[in-house]
């Protein structure tokens, strides 16, 4: 299935029903009088947060959602049927924006989250509504009102605790792969994660979700590579996992190109803990990996764990980092 994180689509509430102009006409009764019921009212778009899914690809492919119509009032007093709801069903994290002025209408952070988007027009008045001791025979009726018409953008944040970020080919798949049972595209050559991906990270008896995003590179902010488009995947996350190549050129320079595109990229991300790594120190001497390990922690001020994703060394360490971020952000302030 094809990870879709956005979608536009146009969303209708229903119009009301129109009020009902009728008498009452019934044999042996001596005074009629006005009967006529009010029009039902529309139905309402609804978007509901669900568990089981994790893209938008259905609303790639239909894009006109349209709630049912209030049935019209009838005679005796009777009021039309409200119309029926229609409901959109997006994964938890997906946030809803009203396309005109991209103002946010609500956001979806947990799994049977229900919001009304749009609501259906009100049922127009029959003219028993209308009866008063001065009119005893009103001949006025109201139309339905209409119902909202407009278009909203759904934006999905995956709802991650911990993220992995790092320049393409820094090993973050293979690191996901090693910690959990997600199973990304692994390969030796840049941008291999072109669709980011979630694994459950279990470590004695905790567990918490992880994150990898596609790579990101020097201008990234501006739209090169893949831009920043999946950035706001790590969003929500407590604590992000920078993994830094250790057989690269220069470690340090790879290490400040990322910090530079996160602060471009704003949303705070600049400001949520991290967690930097030396990756691939298998395929260097040891030496060689405490030189460089010791030249990026100088860079980020902060101590610079060293692991590899693919021998499965000093990942264990990392994920207990990792964890007592994740727990102290779950606890209740």
């Amino acid at each position: 299935m094809r990870f879709v994180d956005e979608a536009k689509v146009l969303v209708k509430s229903g119009d009301g029903g129109n009020g009902c102009l009728s008498f009452r006409r019934e044999k042996f009764i001596e005074f009629g009088g006005p009967d006529g019921g009010d029009g039902g009212t529309g139905g309402d778009v609804v978007v509901e947060a669900v568990d089981g899914l994790n893209t938008l690809i259905d609303y790639r492919y239909r894009r006109h959602f349209k709630a049912g119509r209030g049935a019209n009032g009838s005679g005796q007093n009777r009021t039309g049927a409200g119309g029926a709801d229609v409901v959109l069903k997006v994964p938890v994290g997906t946030q809803v924006f009203a396309a005109e002025d991209g103002l946010l209408l609500t956001d979806l952070t947990r799994s049977g989250m229900r919001a009304v988007i749009a609501r259906g027009g009100g049922g127009g008045f029959g003219n028993a509504h209308y009866k008063s001791s001065t009119n005893r025979a009103p001949r006025r009726t109201d139309p339905g009102r209409p119902g909202e018409e407009f278009d909203i953008i759904l934006r999905l944040k995956l709802l991650a605790d911990a993220g992995l970020i790092g320049l393409p080919n820094a090993g973050k798949s293979t690191f996901l792969a090693a910690v959990s049972r997600a199973r990304p595209k692994v390969g030796d050559y840049p941008f291999t994660t072109l669709w980011p991906s979630l694994g459950v990270v279990r470590l004695d008896d905790a567990e918490f979700v992880l994150a990898d995003i596609p790579g990101l590179i020097e201008g990234a902010h501006q739209g090169v590579g893949l831009g920043t488009r999946f950035l706001g995947h790590v969003e929500r996350c407590r604590v992000l996992i920078h993994l830094v190549d250790g057989t690269g050129d220069d470690p340090v320079a790879a290490w400040r190109t990322v910090r530079a595109e996160l602060r471009a990229y704003g949303a705070g991300l600049t400001e949520k803990p991290e967690l930097v790594v030396l990756n691939k120190i298998d395929a260097l001497p040891a030496e060689v990996a405490e030189e460089r390990r010791a030249a990026l922690a100088a860079a980020a001020a902060s101590p610079v764990l060293c692991a590899s994703g693919a021998a499965g060394v000093g990942t264990t360490a990392v994920l207990q980092a990792a964890l007592h971020f994740v727990q102290a952000g779950r606890e209740p302030s």
